[in-house]
């Protein structure tokens, strides 16, 4: 009788103790806050990824954050505030980035660049750990201390509305896709210099870059196609046809697929990278805007402008796991690792 219980007991053990380690790298890799910034409502998101639930916004106290980052500790999010409008048109001139601190969800410092520069694209560069932000106006990334939030350096684009930014793992490289000369600007971050300037169509949007950096990708917006660059030569190797016009693009970590959101036909194309064709397509709700593929590469977030909500979509099988309630003009995304959907001092 004892030697069956032993055995019992033992055969539990051993299953809870398999079942923690099969599921360890899931929950390890899934961790963390999902980051949404709400134009329409002029704040931040922020969205718990195991409920699939926004759980609060954080006011931005300006007219409006479009993109966000999240400090490489998951315990600060950076907003920079746009102005009212979009590239290349009339409206407000920001000028502002802000810090928010996402365990009391309060802004805790705020940089003013002294004149309107339309910030917009925010990234932590994993070389030096500076945060680099597109400063349209300037033609110009700023590079921003976050420790003290003031700016110590710029790179010129030598182009105007360079809109979002790119940067390569070992952080010497950026490329900007600028918006209405339809190029995109290779940039020397130790330098901080212009390498070149690509011309890639009349008209252009997103940048992003492949899992081992050897492409940068950025779409046409006036004809259905995605442009491949050759970060190795910086000239369009190839073109990819998409079914309608892309715009934000993002790489899984496995170097495999690359999902591009396409807002005129209210689905998302996955691209087999290793065929460089279009593999298949995925319904998700009207105007898709930006991807975010998450750390353990399980899964793919997808922002939608008009209908307000958050598309999370299994990598595994592109199946979609869940449709999110996010705010307003829902846009930029990012990822905070580690961080907690329950506020500082709730006890939760």
């Amino acid at each position: 009788m004892k030697s069956t219980l032993f055995t019992f007991v033992g055969t539990v053990l051993l299953l809870i103790v398999s079942m923690a380690w099969t599921a360890a790298p899931t929950a390890a890799g899934g961790s963390g806050l999902l980051l949404v910034a709400n134009k329409g409502e002029r704040a931040l998101g922020l969205i718990d990824p195991q409920a699939n639930r926004q759980v609060v916004m954080v006011p931005e106290n300006g007219v409006t954050g479009h993109e966000v980052i999240a400090s490489p500790d998951g315990r600060t999010a950076y907003v920079p505030i746009y102005g009212d409008s979009g590239v290349g048109k009339p409206g407000t001139d920001g000028q502002h980035l802000i810090a928010i601190d996402l365990a009391s969800r309060t802004i805790k410092a705020t940089l003013d660049f002294g004149h309107g520069v339309r910030p917009h694209c925010p990234i932590v560069n994993p070389r030096d750990g500076l945060l680099y932000v597109t400063t349209e106006l300037d033609q110009t990334v700023s590079v921003v201390d976050p420790a003290t939030m003031k700016v110590v350096g710029t790179v010129p684009t030598a182009q105007p509305e360079s809109h979002m930014l790119a940067i390569t793992r070992d952080g010497k490289r950026g490329y900007t896709s600028n918006v209405g000369p339809g190029t995109v600007s290779v940039l020397d971050l130790e330098a901080r210099k212009t390498l070149k300037v690509i011309q890639v169509s009349p008209y252009s949007q997103r940048i992003a870059l492949s899992a081992d950096d050897k492409y940068a990708f950025t779409s046409d917006q006036r004809s259905p196609r995605l442009a491949v660059i050759n970060t190795s030569t910086n000239e369009v190797e190839r073109w990819v046809t998409l079914p309608a016009s892309g715009y934000g693009t993002a790489a899984t970590s496995d170097g495999k697929w690359l999902v591009v959101a396409m807002p005129t036909a209210n689905k998302v194309a996955v691209i087999d990278l290793k065929s460089f064709t279009v593999a298949r397509t995925i319904d998700v709700p009207q105007a898709p805007q930006e991807v975010l593929i998450r750390p353990d590469n399980e899964m793919a977030y997808v922002s939608c402008d008009v209908t307000a909500k958050v598309v999370a979509i299994r990598t595994a099988d592109w199946s979609i796991a869940a449709t999110i309630d996010a705010g307003k003009g829902a846009d930029g995304l990012a990822w905070a690792p580690g961080a907690s959907a329950a506020p500082q001092g709730s006890g939760k």
